[in-house]
């Protein structure tokens, strides 16, 4: 083997490293080098720029959910040993809270520059679903709590159960990666309407025309056909019970978007969210839809064979 071979093979075995250390290098890099510089300003003005950057925190938050902690206090006692080699400048648990809230923004553009430059993203295929997030159990949290108005009552058909919180509206590819994305009260807009909402009012959140959307029983009716029809996409879902037409359903599609909602709701902890105003919520959905995007973006890079295993990341 010649010298050159020698030097690419060694290449090639270095960056197929799959783990955490790494995921987290990958994605500072992207933050720092391209999503920072096209989607907020320079900062200006007298004063000193802050010493922990925008992509500090984010890339420690990504870790917190994917080594599964959801508790913020229990995740920064442990986070100086966990990732205190790569992140020195942690910072305490009250401002660790007000700069991922701050990089809100930051996160929502990072998975969506994620979702765009992962390989999936570029087929004509698109899966959305619902899911309810829980916020509160007793009836005094729902009268005083600071979501009143974001969270409501809504109904989870799956395990016949009441819930008070929001629900999740998601559009994925096949592999799990979150192109789009809202948040709606149960009880105020139905699944019809959230589903208008966050494809009309949000135009990121969008499939390019042509794109096939594989969803459930609860898009069925006239308006919803025609709200597909006129963004130039393909609605399939399946036939329900009163429809004569027989309608060709891939169940299977309907099993991926739900295991890709069990790996957000059981390996990255969106029910334990403890997000208790309206900001801390969106932050921590953002964060593990984040989290979600960013190892799968990764699987894909290194050319992993389960796009969207978290295995390699959890511990």
């Amino acid at each position: 083997m010649s010298r050159i071979d020698v030097s690419t093979h060694v290449d090639r075995e270095a960056y197929m490293i799959a783990d955490l250390d790494t995921l987290l290098i990958a994605l500072y890099v992207e933050l720092v080098d391209h999503i920072i510089p096209a989607h907020q300003p320079r900062r200006s003005g007298p004063g000193r720029p802050p010493q922990v950057t925008d992509a500090e925190p984010v890339c420690p938050a990504v870790a917190q959910v994917l080594l599964r902690y959801n508790d913020e206090r229990h995740w920064l006692r442990a986070a100086s040993a966990r990732v205190g080699h790569l992140f020195p400048r942690l910072l305490a648990q009250s401002e660790y809270n007000q700069r991922l809230k701050q990089a809100a923004t930051l996160m929502e553009a990072a998975l969506r520059w994620l979702a765009e430059h992962t390989d999936a993203s570029a087929e004509p295929l698109r899966l959305m679903d619902a899911t309810p997030i829980p916020c509160g159990q007793s009836r005094t949290t729902s009268q005083r709590s600071d979501l009143f108005g974001w969270a409501g009552y809504g109904y989870e058909s799956a395990h016949s159960r009441w819930y008070w919180g929001v629900k999740l509206l998601l559009i994925t590819t096949a592999d799990g990666t979150v192109t789009g994305f809202g948040l709606a009260n149960p009880q105020l807009f139905g699944e019809r309407e959230a589903t208008r909402q966050i494809l009309t009012r949000q135009p990121a959140n969008q499939p390019a025309p042509g794109t096939t959307v594989v969803t459930d029983k609860g898009l069925s009716g006239q308006g919803s056909e025609q709200l597909f029809t006129d963004l130039g996409l393909l609605l399939i879902r399946p036939a329900r019970k009163d429809e004569k037409t027989p309608r060709t359903f891939p169940n299977w599609l309907r099993q991926r978007i739900e295991a890709i909602i069990w790996t957000l709701k059981n390996q990255l902890g969106l029910e334990q969210h403890g997000g208790w105003v309206p900001a801390g919520l969106w932050t921590r959905v953002l964060q593990r839809l984040l989290a979600l995007n960013a190892a799968i973006w990764h699987n894909w890079t290194i050319d992993a064979p389960v796009k969207r295993s978290l295995i390699a990341y959890d511990h």
